[in-house]
């Protein structure tokens, strides 16, 4: 073991490998739920999926299950999934592929929990209001050996975080720099547009990793390269890192042309801008939206030819804010600096990866199954703000790892997934050798896992 190291992040600039002992080891799988899963703050579910007083969810991770409910108007509690009796589950969640969904009181009417095996009831405050011939017990029960055990939780950017470690520090100490950056986005106010979500055989990181970086796009997106070079920048931010696009000479771009919404190459940027919006619609369904999509089809006719394509990118852009705020969907100002600082996209470490828009996000969030290192649950997840009282009601869509079941793009990254698991485990593999300028979060990702796991540190090339 290599005794919980951290490295310098300047060391993240140089060639560097590390073993594939984090992706196929069921040691190391075991051992994340301990080391890693334990201590650190993450994603359980939206704010929105427990509107009211009663309402909860479950959040599966690893062999840990996490009951989250709202307890009144205006806070939220979690705690451990389990009956303090003999550890039945309180809420059932179903093994196999509906694992990852959870469940919620849809009417939010629930007032309190019932564990089915013996009866005992808890309140929403986790307190246990009723138990069977307690008087057996000969006074030895109280409330702190019958309550529900308390898991840290706490929202921002409209999603629900836990934390499993009571002496974890608070959320935002954890998430920044990210959420400076994140926050003028205003995710809080963006809803479900779509969430699927499958059981994959490879590991969660090789999931997680093949949307951490746009290196890969030459090759397994070829089809989007007619639009622009994805060379791109990569970052350490912290635990964190972020992407954007960047250019061959070195430095980052000064523009919001880094993140996803850029103008697109071409002879006519009007033309250009057009075609990549509505591929994007149709082959990812995500990272635009569809008012963008609709105002970039009109550029031709409303721009004469020859306008330069910034000017062509300021206008559509315009216009698109325009026609969102006449249905009610006004946009979050975000200036040209936060738009650039934010990137392409950005992570949150453990295993969430996001890119934001100024009115949609597409996200992946991706969990171990259990402790198997060969199998993950993938989730793909877009954000949209709608006008007040038209945002739609969506449930989690199960789709297996099936290419014809997702989304072009997302299935061209899922051809990838399970090459790369066997690959890993080759004795021909040497070790993986990360971009040091384009795929700095893959490294950063391994760097901080080395921190909790005491195990798999990068090291210098030889």
């Amino acid at each position: 073991m290599d005794n919980n190291t951290l490295i310098p992040a300047e060391l993240l600039d140089e060639p560097l490998v590390y073993p594939a002992e984090a992706y196929i080891s069921k040691d190391y799988a075991e051992a994340e739920g301990d080391k890693l899963w334990s201590r650190v703050w993450q994603i359980a579910g939206r704010v929105e999926e427990i509107p009211d007083v009663g309402s909860y969810i479950t959040y599966d991770i690893g062999t840990d299950s996490i009951l989250i409910v709202r307890s009144t108007d205006e806070s939220i509690k979690a705690y451990h999934n389990v009956c303090p009796h003999r550890g039945r589950k309180l809420v059932s969640t179903p093994a196999g592929a509906n694992q990852a969904v959870g469940k919620k009181d849809q009417a939010g009417e629930h007032p309190g929990f019932f564990c089915n095996y013996h009866g005992w009831t808890f309140n929403l405050e986790g307190q246990a209001t009723y138990i069977h011939d307690k008087d057996d017990w000969k006074g030895a029960l109280n409330e702190n050996n019958t309550c529900l055990t308390s898991v840290q939780v706490d929202t921002w950017g409209g999603w629900i975080w836990i934390n499993m470690d009571p002496q974890a520090g608070p959320l935002r100490e954890y998430l920044e720099p990210v959420a400076s950056l994140m926050d003028p986005f205003q995710f809080d106010k963006m809803r479900y547009r779509f969430r699927q979500f499958g059981i994959f055989e490879c590991n969660w990181k090789v999931a997680l990793e093949a949307f951490l970086e746009p290196y890969h796009v030459a090759a397994t997106h070829p089809q989007l390269s007619k639009y622009g070079d994805y060379y791109a920048y990569s970052k350490a931010l912290g635990f964190h890192g972020n992407t954007g696009f960047d250019t061959r000479k070195g430095g980052d771009t000064s523009s919001s042309d880094n993140s996803v919404h850029r103008a697109a190459k071409g002879a006519d940027p009007r033309v250009s801008i057009a075609q990549m919006q509505q591929e994007y619609w149709d082959t990812i369904g995500a990272s635009t939206s569809e008012t963008l999509v609709k105002t970039a089809q009109t550029l031709v006719d409303e721009l004469p030819e020859g306008t330069p394509a910034s000017e062509v990118h300021h206008y559509w852009l315009d216009k698109a804010r325009k026609v969102d705020a006449e249905r009610g969907v006004i946009w979050p100002e975000i200036s040209e600096k936060q738009m650039a600082d934010a990137g392409l996209a950005l992570s949150i470490f453990p295993n969430f990866n996001i890119i934001p828009g100024p009115t949609f996000g597409l996200y992946y969030r991706v969990r171990p199954y259990g402790t198997d290192p060969d199998k993950c649950i993938y989730e793909a997840v877009a954000l949209d703000l709608f006008p007040e009282g038209e945002e739609p009601q969506t449930e989690w869509i199960h789709a297996e790892q099936d290419p014809e079941q997702w989304p072009f793009v997302i299935a061209q990254d899922i051809s990838n997934m399970v090459e790369v698991q066997k690959g890993l485990k080759s004795r021909g593999f040497r070790g993986n050798l990360p971009n040091p300028h384009q795929e700095k979060k893959v490294t950063n990702l391994h760097r901080m896992l080395a921190y909790y796991m005491g195990t798999g540190v990068p090291r210098e090339m030889e």
